[in-house]
């Protein structure tokens, strides 16, 4: 079974990425996917001040945070987009772990209140997984007006959505099969 853990990118009050988090979350254990939530806010990490593998006094939670991110077959971040950007909280985390990352699947799930999705943070997002030694899988899933798209119970207004998820989702699949096949024929 794939461990494909899903980065919540926010901390902010009032978040409306956390729905689009949950209902991925729900859709890739649909899919059989062993994953979990790994949401910053309970993170809490402060500003980076050098890589964890540098450090000899780390955070709290920081070594328990890279080693879910290095037992990960893939890694799914769902971000909102913040004027034209994704926030600095979601780079703050990224950028504390380097070797954990490499020749990783990303895929990539923004949301924005406006119509396109948060497609600015998309971009600038997998420009910094490339950064990371890591690269994006072509599918994206970004969600426009992420506050009407779904109901309080937290399943999707419109229907396209599963559908689009799944797409996303089994895009990813497909990428961590592939690159574990790999492995397992390097060795």
């Amino acid at each position: 079974m794939l461990n494909i853990p899903i980065i919540l990118g926010s901390t902010r009050r009032g978040r409306q990425s956390v729905k689009v988090a949950r209902f991925v979350h729900q859709r890739m254990r649909a899919a059989g996917v062993d994953t979990e939530l790994l949401d910053l806010a309970e993170y809490d990490f402060p500003i980076m001040e050098e890589r964890l593998s540098k450090r000899d006094d780390p955070p709290p939670r920081l070594q328990e945070f890279a080693a879910k991110v290095q037992a990960a077959d893939a890694i799914c971040i769902v971000s909102p987009e913040y004027n034209n950007g994704y926030p600095g909280v979601l780079k703050n985390a990224l950028d504390y772990l380097w070797p954990e990352y490499q020749r990783k699947p990303f895929g990539i799930a923004t949301v924005s209140a406006g119509g396109f999705g948060g497609l600015y943070a998309l971009g600038g997002l997998r420009q910094v997984v490339i950064g990371l030694g890591a690269f994006s899988i072509p599918a994206s899933f970004p969600v426009s007006r992420v506050q009407e798209s779904f109901n309080q119970d937290g399943s999707p207004a419109d229907p396209s959505l599963q559908k689009r998820a799944d797409r996303f989702i089994a895009e990813l699949v497909w990428f961590a099969e592939a690159i574990q096949a790999k492995r397992a024929s390097a060795k």
